[in-house]
């Protein structure tokens, strides 16, 4: 298989699947031969595409991997017949709106041999590409606490999950990624204001398995949109924001503070602020990139099945904490353990 005959297709052509649809149609190595989207083509971003009615009509188009942006629910559906068919697959997050169906996801892909990756966009940021790269270089020194707040307005076209696996598994992948470590605790409260049957607002504290608190604070009743990310560690702290893809650090001073007033509320004096230049592409266009070298074997940096499996069993213990008010321990597996992207 080389770079000048690779065949996507595409399951969805809601809010996500249109922007899929255009990053595969000017995809270099990749045609995009067809899309499934029992709708058709309403919002007219096709361009010319064939927009089928059924996934079994998309495989018989003879496609070497399927980009599946169909409602969460249906993701299990979708990519258990996509595996069968030994199509590769990038599935949109959350991969699947149970635990045992990513399971079954994950299972069904690894036995038969194929690449199959999860769409967490925000591992493709640059701001967090940068900052995790910092990270690994130890610039910061021992990580104590990571802070996310995922907060707008309502989403209209979410209508079958809540803002925990909308939203917060961005947040719970991120801070896993970027740290390299997993989640072992999480406690959480969740409400619900919008009258619909989900919640659309929650506040999560966790634990890392190196002793890294996280909080996660996540919500679709704000007028404004924020994306923010913080890492605090011993040298200072980064500070993502993922809407213009900037990061800045704030260093620990190496100069004490005299003013007697100020030190009484200070454990730590203010250094230096930077904002760091960074080349800034289209995550999603990255994501893409990444995912087609994977099914060509000359890359192996996505989000794998198997790490989002795990990013759902995160966002399955917040709801079950928010629902019986108790810390929520979670299994510390090593193949749950974040690899590179």
């Amino acid at each position: 298989m080389s770079k000048a005959n690779l065949r996507a297709g595409l399951v969805g052509l809601g809010s996500m699947g249109r922007h899929h649809c255009r990053v595969l149609s000017e995809l270099d190595g990749v045609e995009l031969v067809a899309v499934v989207d029992p709708m058709g083509d309403k919002f007219g971003v096709a361009r010319g595409v064939p927009v089928l009615e059924s996934v079994e009509e998309l495989i018989s188009q003879g496609v070497d991997y399927t980009v599946v942006a169909c409602p969460t629910a249906l993701h299990e559906e979708v990519g258990l017949r996509l595996a069968e068919a030994g199509v590769h697959a990038l599935v949109e997050k959350p991969v699947a709106d149970t635990v045992d169906g990513a399971r079954r996801l994950v299972e069904a892909f690894e036995r038969r041999g194929l690449v199959a990756g999860v769409g967490h966009i925000e591992r493709y940021n640059p701001a967090l590409q940068n900052l995790r790269a910092r990270l690994e270089a130890g610039e910061l020194g021992e990580v104590f606490q990571v802070v996310t707040r995922r907060q707008g307005p309502f989403p209209h076209r979410i209508a079958d999950v809540g803002v925990v696996k909308d939203l917060a598994t961005h947040d719970i992948d991120l801070t896993a990624w970027v740290t390299g470590t997993p989640y072992v605790s999480i406690s959480a409260h969740t409400v619900s204001k919008s009258g619909r049957p989900h919640e659309d607002m929650v506040a999560a504290v966790g634990q890392l398995s190196d002793g890294t608190m996280v909080n996660h604070l996540v919500n679709w009743l704000s007028p404004l949109k924020e994306r923010f990310t913080s890492v605090t560690g011993e040298r200072g702290c980064f500070i993502a924001d993922t809407l213009t893809a900037d990061l800045t650090f704030h260093s620990n001073a190496a100069v004490a503070t005299e003013w007697e007033a100020l030190q009484a509320f200070r454990g730590v004096a203010e250094g230096d602020m930077i904002r760091y230049a960074i080349p800034k592409r289209e995550p999603l266009l990255v994501e893409h990139e990444f995912f087609r070298d994977a099914v060509l074997g000359v890359s192996h940096e996505i989000s794998t099945l198997r790490e989002g499996l795990r990013t759902v069993e995160v966002a399955a213990a917040v709801l079950e904490s928010a629902a019986s008010g108790a810390t929520v321990r979670l299994d510390t597996a090593v193949d749950a353990v974040p690899s590179g992207a």
